[in-house]
């Protein structure tokens, strides 16, 4: 611009800003713009590369062994971010060892975990693997142990397709991960050398155990520095892997594990600061002109497969990729008000960008898929990579979420339409409403026809249901064409309605038999069952709303099967999938009306048991299994839901030490509702020597509360036996409660909020010998005086059957109390079902029991002056001892498992019968179990 009168230098602030140039504020004097070079010091640089130690750092800029890095000049300060997460005892005297000559010819890999906090996926471990000849590290996430084999699968095919050689040997540890006979198999058939080490030997896997180490005391670091919530944690070890890739090793001389591995300099222009803010563009097309061209975001990572870095939006929390970005490396984001508006931090103007030798250098890395870290979506579903509130639960602690923020939580609730205009406003319900329909006319369950005058025609209804996980989250919506079944009248519309259902008795025998045979079991749904079940009545149903069809309106519709809603459906659809399983060669268990077994001289066994609609098998022939599977298909709309994972409340983990079945979300569900989700937890669900009465003194209770508690209790003890006397003992006094009673209700909720991961393990592979145990205290009811017996039944492992049941009539003595006890036990030995899954116990079944007394009255048949008042009904156990059925084995009262269901006990000795009845917390288990 030329003005030939102006006496003054024009500067354009704008160019001198890209030019690295920034305005400082001096108070009081005037503004100034200053002309600066953005340079940093060791200390950025010792940040950026994940508080690298300040001989490697001067060690890559001194020897040029990667692009981007300046001459450093200046001595490193004391860095809290390593004092906090590397500090640690001095090292011992190392020793040589062999060194691989060739890449992959020598893998070390380990695996570290389980991690207290859960990463951002879920996931609780990293594996590691290492090339012994570059020192190359290749980092997956797993969720649980077992996945382990899948992830070597995954990297061998990747490093060899890379590097065009062979993986030659693996070394690690004995865990069970790596000792599964599929891995070894593999192993073995690749031809691959398994070098493992000695028993309690890690110095052995020395490479992969220090690398692990290094790992997590660089992601700590980075972690601590920033302030990053510990659920960061996976990012924080994948850049660790990233950044260690890219420093100098003791192992190489002259170059950096990338480099070795891929003949390539690696380039570290592009690398910030862990945890620092940024600001991220907004693409035009996601914002109108007025709005902001950026929002704030966290950096926690660089893109492997993608070009760009890694960041977290903390409004969304979700992990987004971009290369337009500006950092601010020195600040850090305020987890007490993630709000954008309050974070109370201004962005200078110079701050730094993407620079163009920035962006060269990542585009050099994306060129080779470095997939060392295959991150979240190895183990997540394809897609994961941006995570949503309605795919996963949101784990961050109170304190690091904003008042706004909780509160938009509590107005976040599933809400279920409950009228015909609101399912028109949302496509998803309208899509169910028509699959709805859509499975009526398939399954051919009526015809439209003229309305009867002699018949008459019941209305219909739409109800709509939200189908959950078993984690609280949206599975599908579900909308049901349901009859007005309250207008029928029994005799004329219909005749049977009871439908027999399985008991969870039987399922858990079922599952206990699974794991002592280490089968799987597997779960199908049927798909709207009950328009599967043939009427046999003439019944007329109304057309439904907002289909009844033009010039037709007068029409009705003539049920050729059930429709929900009809007191006969759940009859009908047990006659229709009864008859099925008998022409297909099943046969009926004559214990258990749901259960059906089907056995082949040369294949083996498969066993079904059947829940209305869920339908669980197992059995010994995969080939047996795929069939029955596939010609249920062909009969019935199915869902194949692989693996039982979720049945009736339950969650069921299988592994390949175990079977663990338990009550999570449910329990947690309980403590909400009650207001109990904080409370202070307890190490036992009663006061010992504090009896309950019905006349306590104290004052009357919320009755309609007291009931929800003990109702919501004993269904809980389907997996938990160790609250069922608690349970049991609580239900004597639903009518009237009382203060205290409602205090001990909630006593037992809080024993839950401390044991909310516990369940029900069924070891696999234990001997399956039917075991019982039966005990009993006395006079215990502080009303009656009446006594309470209790019997538990294993098959080796975990117990499968049991009950606490207060006796019928006042016992005159501790062995008559015991005699009762082992009586009520004898009719609930589940011999007969046992039979029917091919386990024919050939021996009487063993029931253990503490009083020689009550034994001595059951072995003798004589009626005698103190057991002639004892109702006859209980002495049916001689005459299952006769028979050899079962045979009364004394044992110590410290071993009788069946105290902790007739009593109070003190903690040691209830945590220790607690473990015996095979309850124990998911995190205790063998190779770790996530719930």
């Amino acid at each position: 611009m030329l003005v030939p009168g102006l006496e003054e230098n024009l500067l354009s602030v704008g160019q001198m800003m890209e030019h690295g140039c920034f305005s400082l504020t001096m108070v009081p004097a005037t503004q100034l713009v200053l002309r600066a070079s953005v340079t940093h010091s060791l200390q950025t640089w010792h940040k950026r590369l994940g508080h690298l130690n300040d001989q490697s750092i001067r060690m890559l800029a001194n020897q040029d062994m990667v692009h981007g890095l300046p001459s450093l000049e200046k001595d490193l300060a004391v860095c809290e971010g390593c004092k906090l997460g590397k500090q640690h005892r001095d090292s011992f005297p190392a020793e040589s060892t062999w060194r691989a000559q060739f890449p992959l010819e020598l893998v070390h890999t380990d695996i570290c975990g389980p991690m207290q906090i859960a990463s951002m996926s879920e996931n609780r471990y990293f594996l590691l693997f290492i090339d012994d000849h570059t020192r190359m590290a290749w980092v997956y996430f797993l969720r649980n142990k077992s996945n382990a084999f899948e992830c070597f699968k995954k990297f061998k095919a990747m490093t060899e397709l890379q590097s065009e050689h062979k993986v030659k040997s693996l070394r690690s540890d004995r865990g069970g991960e790596f000792m599964s006979n599929e891995f070894l198999a593999y192993c073995s058939e690749a031809g691959i050398q398994r070098q493992l080490t000695v028993a309690y030997s890690p110095q052995q896997n020395g490479v992969a155990e220090r690398k692990d180490r290094t790992m997590i005391e660089m992601a700590k670091s980075m972690l601590h520095e920033k302030r990053l919530p510990y659920e960061f944690w996976a990012e924080a070890v994948h850049t660790a892997v990233y950044l260690l890739n890219r420093c100098p090793s003791k192992s190489l001389e002259k170059m950096t594990p990338f480099e070795a591995y891929t003949g390539r300099k690696p380039g570290i222009a592009h690398l910030k600061v862990f945890g620092c803010l940024c600001h991220v563009l907004i693409p035009s097309v996601l914002r109108h002109k007025l709005e902001e061209n950026s929002h704030k975001c966290i950096f926690v990572g660089y893109g492997l497969c993608e070009k760009g870095y890694r960041l977290y939006d903390p409004k969304t929390r979700k992990i987004i990729l971009s290369r337009d970005v500006y950092f601010d490396e020195e600040v850090s984001w305020k987890w007490e008000n993630p709000s954008n508006a309050d974070v109370g931090i201004s962005m200078p103007d110079g701050n730094q960008g993407t620079t163009e030798t920035e962006q060269r250098v990542l585009d050099e890395q994306s060129q080779f898929l470095d997939t060392q870290m295959q991150m979240e979506e190895e183990i997540a579903p394809q897609g994961e990579e941006m995570l949503d509130e309605t795919q996963r639960l949101d784990h961050t602690p109170h304190k690091w979420r904003s008042i706004n923020d909780i509160m938009a939580q509590c107005n976040m609730c599933i809400v279920e339409p409950d009228s015909f205009e609101e399912v028109d406003l949302d496509e998803s319900w309208r899509c169910a409403r028509e699959a709805e329909l859509e499975m009526i006319e398939k399954n051919n369950t009526w015809k439209l026809v003229n309305r009867p005058s002699n018949k008459p025609v019941i209305g219909v209804k739409w109800v709509y249901k939200v189908k959950l996980n078993l984690d609280g989250t949206v599975q599908q919506n579900k909308a049901r064409l349901v009859a007005k079944g309250y207008s029928q009248k029994p005799g004329i519309d219909y005749n049977e309605t009871f439908a027999p259902v399985a008991r969870l008795d039987t399922i858990r025998t079922l599952i206990a038999l699974a794991a002592q045979k280490e089968w799987n079991l597997f779960q199908l749904d049927v798909k709207s069952a009950f328009l599967n079940g043939i009427l046999k009545e003439e019944f007329y149903v109304e057309q439904p709303q907002g289909y009844v069809q033009e010039s037709k309106e007068t029409k009705v519709y003539w049920l050729n099967k059930a429709l929900y809603g009809l007191k006969q459906a759940p009859r009908a659809w047990y006659d229709e999938i009864d008859a099925y399983f008998n022409t297909a060669g099943f046969k009926k268990s004559l214990s258990e009306a749901t259960l059906y077994i089907k056995t082949s001289d040369t294949s083996g066994i498969i066993i079904v048991s059947l829940y209305v609609d869920d339908i669980i098998y197992t059995g010994s022939c995969p080939k047996m299994l795929e069939e029955f599977k596939q010609d249920m298909m062909q009969h019935y709309e199915m869902t194949d839901l692989g693996l039982l994972h979720h049945f009736l409340g339950m969650g069921v983990e299988q592994t390949d030490k175990h079977i663990f079945i338990h009550q999570k979300k449910y329990a947690m569900k309980i403590l909400e509702k009650f207001g109990m989700r904080d409370c202070k937890s307890v190490a036992i669900p009663l006061v010992v020597n504090e009896k309950l009465c019905r006349e306590d003194g104290s004052e009357a209770a919320d009755e309609s509360e007291f009931r929800q508690i003990v109702g919501s209790l004993l269904y809980l003890t389907a997996t938990r036996p160790d609250v069922m006397f608690a349970s049991s003992l609580l239900a004597r006094f639903m009518h009237n409660p009382s203060k205290k009673h409602m205090g001990t209700a909630k006593r037992v909720l809080r024993y839950i909020q401390g044991t909310l991961d516990f369940g029900i393990e069924f070891a696999k592979g234990k001997t399956a010998t039917l075991i019982g145990y039966c005990d009993s205290d006395w006079a215990g009811s502080e009303d009656d005086m009446k006594s309470t017996s209790g019997y538990a039944f294993t098959l080796g492992s975990g117990m499968f059957s049991w009950a606490s049941i207060k006796q019928n009539t006042v016992a005159l003595s501790t062995a008559e109390a015991e005699y009762v006890s082992a009586a009520e036990a004898t009719s609930q030995a589940v011999r007969f079902v046992l039979e029917d899954f091919g386990e024919e116990q050939i021996e009487g079944t063993q029931i253990l029991c503490d009083n020689t007394s009550a034994i001595a009255m059951a072995r003798n048949p004589v009626h005698h002056q103190k057991t002639r008042h004892i109702s006859r009904k209980f002495h049916f156990i001689r005459e299952a001892i006769q028979a050899k059925e079962i045979e009364l084995v004394y044992c110590k009262t410290e071993d009788q498992i069946a105290d902790i269901l007739t009593k109070a006990l003190p903690k040691d000795r209830f945590v220790r019968l607690r473990s015996l009845l095979g309850v124990k917390s998911a995190k205790g288990l063998e190779g770790s179990v996530e719930i």
